[in-house]
This record gives structure tokens, C-alpha cells and sequence, in this order.
């Protein structure tokens, strides 16, 4: 993942070196993926709430929305320029604003977008923990690289000592969550624990064939922060009330979902259909969840601490403001 970032950012830094005309800014394009966890922007879509926002500030933008699979695809086309902020995990992000530090692609975090806990799930019955689980058996999740990877290292770092965060890196396999949800329900592969996220973590429980083993939460001691918004430097240096900006339509987006859940269940599923939930199931889903939208980061300092101690970053993190715009300053973010 290194060495693609590396390469993505020396030739997004050529491309910035070609003169650019000065223009407004028209268009504010957002990389989103898949899943609840990405509801706020979803709402933002609909209600137009960027747009809302960005008119109060005395700008003209239009919101458009692309969709990406996994952290890695976001990250490149942040650096690239394809899109002017991604909708991401916070270690892609923390990669990215280490590697092209003092640069104009060092890229910052804008604000929380969800925090609900990652979720270890396993359909062996007879596992309490991560040290149940046999060599034979495959733990999935989305991407090698990605969130669920960094918790199930910090827990195994917490379970087996320091040294031994690896511990159960060559039991993990990339699996599409759809596949993820098919081993656990079905049982008939090596497949025996699933790290999983909203809405996936429901359906898998609510079928009584799994059970939850831990989640990130053991990892940080507490909340931490699965998806954030994040933009280069130079786009954000570019216009400069554009965070502030996205900061406030996703504010307004957490409060429709928190005070009209069934409005924001509707719009996910305009968003998202599901042969499996219905607005009612998403609605009393969304009731159990009120605080996992919001626009603080939880859990950046911790992360980077382990990823710096771990060798993912090369840079220390001295403070979570560090990575961040300086509108979060005044949030409970840590």
C-alpha cells in the first residue's frame, strides 16, 4: 500500500505542477462508499445539504457524490484529484497525511462522518475470544488494509503482548461483505469470524448463527472514529469555507437521523435497497445508534500512536490536531 501511495502521489505532484487558471468553485465532488456508516452523506445528498450550507457562507457549489469500494480506491482518487473529499477509514488517511507531509497532497481530516463499532463476529459458537480462534480458521473483512485489520491488530497486541500484533494476520481474507455475511450464515467454509460493520453486524446476529466474539472498542478503550471526511492541502488551502461548510451539513444530517430516524431509514434504503431490511428494521436499527453520527474524530491519537509504533507512520503524532482541519478544534474529538 506504500509504494502505490507513493506512486499515486508523485504523479498527482506532477500534475499540480501544470499552471491552473483560477476559477470558483462550482462543483464540490464527494467520494462516498458503501454502506449505513455513510448515511450522513446520503442525507446530505438528498436534502442538498451542502449546497444549504455553502449558500450561508456566500458560496455556489453543487454537490455530486461518486461511489468507491475500500479505502485504497478513495485515497487515490483524493490524491489524484478526482474527488475533492473522501468519505474513508482514518488509517488510509493518517498514511496519507504522513507520506506526502509538507506538500500540497498531505491530506487532513475535515470531520467524524460515523463511529458505530466494528464489530468481530464469529459462527463457531464456542469461541469468547480472539485466542478460541484455531489457525485453520479465516477471519474476513473488506480490504487486508483496512479499519478492521488496525483493531484486530491492537487487540491482538492487547491479548498476546507487544511484538505480537501480526499474531493473526495470515488468518485474514479480503471478502466483499455480502461473502462475509454467506460464510457466517452458512458455515460451509474456513471462513469462522467476519469483522464486521452496520448493517451487516445486525443481519448476521439477528439469524442466531454467530456470536459476537469483541469489537473495536476493546481495541480503544472506548469509541473511535470508523469513517472521516478528508481532503488535500491544496484543496482545502483552495477554498478555504468548504470545511466549515461540510462540517455543518453533516451536523444537520446526524440531527435528521437522530430526531427523524424514519426519514433517514428511507433515504438510505432510496439509497441502498435491501432484500433483507426494510424501513422499520432500519429505523429501530438507527434508534440503538444515536451517538455513531457525528462530526468529532475519537480514536486518532490512539491509532496513530500504534501505527507509529508498529511502522506505519513514519511521522509521530504529537496531537490529534495535527491531522485536522482547525474547525474541529472545539469538538469533544481525541
Amino acid at each position: 500500500m506504500m509504494r502505490h501511495l507513493a506512486a499515486v502521489i508523485g504523479l498527482a505532484a506532477a500534475l499540480l505542477a501544470i499552471p491552473q487558471g483560477a476559477s470558483a468553485q462550482t462543483e464540490t465532488r464527494i467520494g462516498i462508499g458503501f454502506g449505513i456508516g455513510f448515511l450522513p452523506m446520503f442525507i446530505a445528498d438528498e436534502m442538498k445539504l451542502v449546497e444549504k450550507h455553502a449558500k450561508a457562507a456566500g458560496i455556489e457549489t453543487k454537490a455530486t457524490f461518486q461511489r468507491f469500494s475500500g479505502s485504497a480506491a478513495m485515497q487515490d482518487a483524493v490524491l489524484s484529484g478526482s474527488v475533492d473529499v473522501g468519505v474513508y477509514g482514518v488509517p488510509a488517511m493518517l498514511i496519507a497525511w504522513d507520506k506526502a507531509r509538507n506538500t500540497h497532497l498531505q491530506v487532513f481530516g475535515i470531520a467524524g462522518v460515523n463511529s458505530s463499532p466494528l464489530v468481530l463476529v464469529s459462527n463457531r459458537l464456542d469461541v469468547k475470544s480472539i485466542e478460541d480462534l484455531a489457525p485453520s480458521d479465516k477471519i474476513a473483512m473488506p480490504a487486508i488494509v483496512s479499519p478492521q485489520m488496525y483493531a484486530l491488530q491492537m487487540i491482538a497486541e492487547k491479548r498476546f503482548g507487544k511484538g505480537n500484533h501480526d499474531r493473526l494476520k495470515s488468518q485474514v481474507v479480503a471478502l466483499p461483505h455480502p461473502e462475509a455475511v454467506n460464510a457466517m450464515l452458512t458455515g460451509g467454509t474456513e471462513v469462522k469470524a467476519y469483522f464486521s460493520t452496520p448493517p451487516f453486524t445486525q443481519l448476521v446476529l439477528s439469524s442466531g448463527k454467530a456470536k459476537v466474539v469483541t469489537t473495536s472498542e476493546e481495541a480503544f478503550d472506548g469509541r473511535s472514529t470508523f469513517l472521516a471526511a478528508g481532503a488535500t492541502k491544496k484543496w482545502l488551502e483552495a477554498n478555504p469555507k468548504m470545511a466549515g461548510v461540510l462540517i455543518k451539513a453533516l451536523e444537520e444530517a446526524g440531527e435528521v437521523i437522530r430526531k427523524d430516524p424514519a426519514r433517514a431509514a428511507a433515504i438510505y434504503l432510496k439509497t441502498e435497497p435491501s432484500k433483507f431490511f426494510d424501513e422499520a428494521k432500519i429505523e429501530a436499527m438507527l434508534k440503538t445508534m444515536p451517538d455513531d453520527f457525528g462530526v468529532a474524530l475519537h480514536g486518532v491519537k490512539t491509532l496513530a500512536d500504534f501505527m507509529s509504533r508498529t511502522g506505519g507512520l513514519k511521522t509521530p503524532v504529537a496531537k490529534w490536531q495535527d491531522v485536522t482541519v482547525p474547525d474541529l478544534a472545539n469538538t469533544p474529538s481525541n
